[in-house]
C-alpha cells in the first residue's frame, strides 16, 4: 500500500469528524452517532412496539426428545429447551454473546451439546462443549482461529468442524472428542477452497465433505477416516454447485442438492458403489435448499424454495410414496429441518410476513403440525401487517425474444396513495429476499406509509443458475441498470411518489445502494448504508484471507489489472462525487469482511464535498447487528432519517 495512501486511512476517521459535521459525536455506550440529531421526545415509543417482537428457530433436538431453540433473551439470542407443544422456554445458556449454532450429542447417556459463539461480531468463532445442569463448558478450539459447521458422529463421541487453525487462511476439516480433553485432529486439509464437514457415514468410519469455491461450483468427497483417502462422488466435467448433501442409512448412497443437470438445484441419490442415480424432485422447477433424514433411514424432508416461498415435502423411503404434510395458513419461509432420534417426528422453522419463526414440530405417523413456540410479536396488532404482493418488472435486456422480468415484492400501505417509497435490497449477491417475519418493514408501511418495494436483482438466487451467473465478474453494473430499471417502473405507477424514493441495502445490497446513488442521485431522496461495500479492490485485499477466493470468484480477483481497473471504475467511493443526495452510513466496528474503514473513506469523501451524510457506528458489533441495543439504534436511526427526507 503506498505510504500517502495510508496515512491518509489512518487519519481518515479523525479528518472527518470536523470536515463538514453539523452536528456533534455523540458517544453512547458502544455506539457513536455522528451528525445524527437527537430523536424528538416519545418518536422511539411506536418503534419499540415493533422492535420487541422476538423470533425462535429450532436447532435440534436432545436424544430425551427435548427440543433445542434459539431465541432472544434480553439482548441477544440464547439457547431455550422446549419439552412440549406451546410448552415453557428454560433458558440453558447466559452469555454475553449471541450463540450462532448449537447441536446436542446423539449419546443418551452424555445430555451435552456443542455451541459456537463468537466476540463482538468478529466472526472467529469458537466451538464450546457444554453438559447440561453443569456450570461451566469447554473451549475446544484454540480461541483465535474460525471455526464453525459442527457435525455429531452416529455414536455421539466426535464431532466434526471446519477451522483455520492450521495457517489462518484454509478452511481444513478437524475431530474432537469433547469428552477426553484431547486437541482436535487434522482429518482434511484445506487447498485454498473452504472444505466443510456434512455427515458421518452409519459406521463414522467415514465423512462426506464439500470442497466449496463459489454458489456455481463446490465438489463432493467421501473421506475415508482411517487412511485419509478422498473419493470424489459423481466426478464430472465442468463446473455446478452443491447445496448440501446426506449418507443413505444403509451407507450405501448419498442424497445431495445440486444444480448439476438443469437450471435448478434438485435433489438426486447416487449409489456409491453401483453408480445408479436418480432425480427425486424432478417434478419441481424451483431449487430445492434444505433437506433432512430420519435417523432410520424412513422418511426424507426437503424444503423448495417455489418464488421465494418455502414448501415441505416428505418422502418415504421404504414405500418410495410422497406424504403431504397439512397445509400452513399463510405463504412463507421453513427453514432448520431436524428429525428426532426415533424418526417420528420432524422440527422445522416457519415465519411468514404476520406470523414471527417459531419452532413447529410435524408428527409424521398423525400427520399434524403443532406450533412448540409461541414467539410474541411485541405490542402490536400482527392482523394490520402487511403482506406482500409479488409482482415483476421489465429491465433493460431481453431474454428468449422478450423484455426480461426482475421480480419484486412490494408491500403497500392501506392509506390511499401516491406513496413514498423505500427500497430495500437484499445482501449476498448470492441471496433472495423472501416474504418472512420483518417488524421493521411493517413499522414503515404501517406507521410511516412508505410503500416497500424489494427487487431480486440479477444475480440473485432462488430463480435459476442462470440469472445468478447474471452479475457476476465484468456484469457487475447489470445489476445496478436493474434499480434503474425499478426507478422508471415505479415512477409509471400511479401508486407511488416518483418524488420520493429512498434506497437502502446491506453489505452488497449496500454496495447496491450507492451505486444506485452515484447512477440516479437525480431520481432519489437519499438513501441508507449498512456494511456496504465501497472500494472492490481494497474489500477485497483486506477482506478476512479465508473469504477471498470466493469473494473472487463472484466479484473478479483484483490482482488481475484489468479487472482491478474495472472494480476501481465502478466503486462508489471512486465516483463519490456524483453523490449528491443525504446518506446514512451504518457500520460495525469488528466488521471482518467489509472493514470499517470502507465506511469512514465514504463519509468522508461525501461530507467534503458538502452531502449531508449521518454515521452511526457500533464498537461491539461486526458484519450486520445481532444484539437488540444495536438494531434499535439502528432501526430508530433509520426510522428518523426517512422522516428528515419527508420535511
Amino acid at each position: 500500500m503506498p505510504r500517502i495512501y495510508l496515512l491518509l486511512l489512518l487519519a481518515a476517521p479523525f479528518l472527518f469528524d470536523t470536515a463538514a459535521a453539523a452536528l456533534p459525536r455523540v458517544e453512547r455506550g458502544n455506539l457513536i452517532f455522528d451528525n445524527v440529531p437527537e430523536s424528538a421526545a416519545g418518536f422511539s415509543e411506536n418503534l419499540e412496539a415493533y422492535l420487541n417482537a422476538r423470533q425462535a428457530t429450532p436447532l435440534g433436538f436432545s436424544p430425551k426428545g427435548q427440543l433445542l431453540i434459539s431465541t432472544r433473551f434480553g439482548d441477544i439470542d440464547q439457547l431455550h429447551l422446549v419439552e412440549r407443544p406451546g410448552g415453557e422456554r428454560r433458558q440453558i445458556t447466559f452469555l454475553r454473546e449471541p450463540i450462532t449454532h448449537a447441536a446436542f450429542s446423539p449419546d443418551p447417556g452424555r445430555n451435552a451439546y456443542v455451541y459456537l459463539r463468537d466476540e463482538g461480531g468478529n466472526e472467529k468463532t469458537q466451538l464450546y462443549y457444554q453438559r447440561l445442569g453443569e456450570p461451566a463448558s469447554k473451549l475446544l478450539t484454540d480461541g483465535k482461529a474460525v471455526n464453525g459447521g459442527p457435525v455429531w458422529s452416529n455414536a455421539g463421541r466426535e464431532v466434526a468442524f471446519f477451522s483455520t487453525a492450521r495457517d489462518g487462511v484454509s478452511y481444513d476439516i478437524d475431530i474432537v472428542e469433547p469428552e477426553t480433553g484431547s486437541l482436535p485432529r487434522l482429518a482434511v486439509t484445506g487447498d485454498g477452497a473452504a472444505w466443510y464437514p456434512l455427515d458421518w457415514s452409519p459406521d463414522d468410519r467415514k465423512l462426506l465433505v464439500l470442497k466449496y469455491l463459489s454458489v456455481s461450483e463446490a465438489y463432493l468427497y467421501v473421506v475415508d477416516l482411517s487412511s485419509g483417502q478422498k473419493r470424489e462422488v459423481e466426478p464430472a466435467p465442468g463446473k455446478f454447485g452443491i447445496a448440501g448433501a446426506k449418507f443413505s442409512r444403509d451407507g450405501q448412497g448419498v442424497y445431495l442438492i445440486s444444480d448439476r443437470d438443469g437450471e435448478f438445484a434438485q435433489l438426486r441419490y447416487v449409489n456409491l458403489f453401483t453408480g445408479e442415480k436418480s432425480t427425486i424432485s424432478a417434478h419441481l422447477s424451483w431449487d430445492i435448499e434444505e433437506m433432512a433424514i430420519s435417523r432410520d433411514g424412513h422418511y426424507l424432508a426437503y424444503v423448495s424454495n417455489e418464488a421465494g416461498v418455502g414448501k415441505l415435502s416428505v418422502l418415504d423411503l421404504r414405500t418410495h410414496q410422497d406424504l403431504v404434510p397439512p397445509r400452513f395458513p399463510s405463504a412463507g419461509v421453513i427453514n432448520s429441518l431436524n428429525f428426532d432420534a426415533e424418526g417420528n417426528r420432524l422440527a422445522f422453522g416457519f415465519a411468514a410476513p404476520n406470523r414471527p419463526r417459531d419452532a413447529y414440530v410435524l408428527d409424521i405417523a398423525k400427520n399434524t403440525v403443532e406450533a412448540w413456540t409461541h414467539s410474541e410479536a411485541g405490542a402490536v396488532d400482527l392482523a394490520k401487517f402487511v403482506t406482500p404482493r409479488l409482482t415483476q418488472y421489465p429491465t433493460f435486456d431481453r431474454t428468449d425474444g422478450r423484455e426480461r422480468q426482475v421480480p419484486v415484492y412490494v408491500y403497500e400501505p392501506s392509506t390511499p396513495g401516491p406513496h413514498p417509497v423505500l427500497i430495500t435490497l437484499h445482501d449476498g449477491p448470492e441471496a433472495q429476499f423472501r416474504p418472512g417475519f420483518d417488524p421493521w418493514l411493517q413499522y414503515v408501511v404501517n406507521e410511516l406509509g412508505f410503500a416497500v418495494v424489494a427487487p431480486n436483482v440479477r444475480g440473485s438466487s432462488g430463480y435459476g443458475k442462470n440469472y445468478l451467473a447474471l452479475d457476476n465478474g465484468m456484469l457487475r453494473e447489470d445489476a445496478v441498470k436493474d434499480v434503474g430499471a425499478l426507478l422508471v417502473w415505479l415512477s409509471l405507477q400511479s401508486a407511488y411518489d416518483a418524488k420520493h424514493i429512498v434506497v437502502s441495502g446491506g453489505s452488497y445490497g449496500g454496495y447496491l445502494t450507492l451505486a444506485t446513488l452515484v447512477n440516479f442521485s437525480e431520481r432519489l431522496r437519499g438513501g441508507v448504508d449498512l456494511s456496504g461495500i465501497v472500494d472492490f479492490p481494497s474489500y477485497l485485499a483486506d477482506t478476512t484471507p479465508y473469504r477471498q477466493n470466493q469473494c473472487r470468484a463472484e466479484y473478479g480477483d483484483e490482482r488481475d489489472p484489468d479487472m482491478r481497473a474495472f472494480l476501481r471504475r465502478i466503486s462508489p467511493l471512486t465516483n463519490a462525487e456524483r453523490i449528491s443526495r443525504p446518506l446514512l452510513i451504518v457500520h460495525g466496528k469488528n466488521d471482518p469482511q467489509v472493514p470499517l474503514s470502507q465506511a469512514e473513506q465514504m463519509a468522508y469523501r461525501l461530507r467534503n464535498k458538502g452531502v449531508d451524510v449521518w454515521y452511526l457506528q457500533a464498537g461491539d458489533e461486526g458484519h450486520g447487528f445481532r444484539k437488540k441495543q444495536s438494531r434499535d439504534a439502528y432501526f430508530s436511526t433509520f426510522a428518523q432519517f426517512l422522516m428528515s427526507l419527508r420535511k
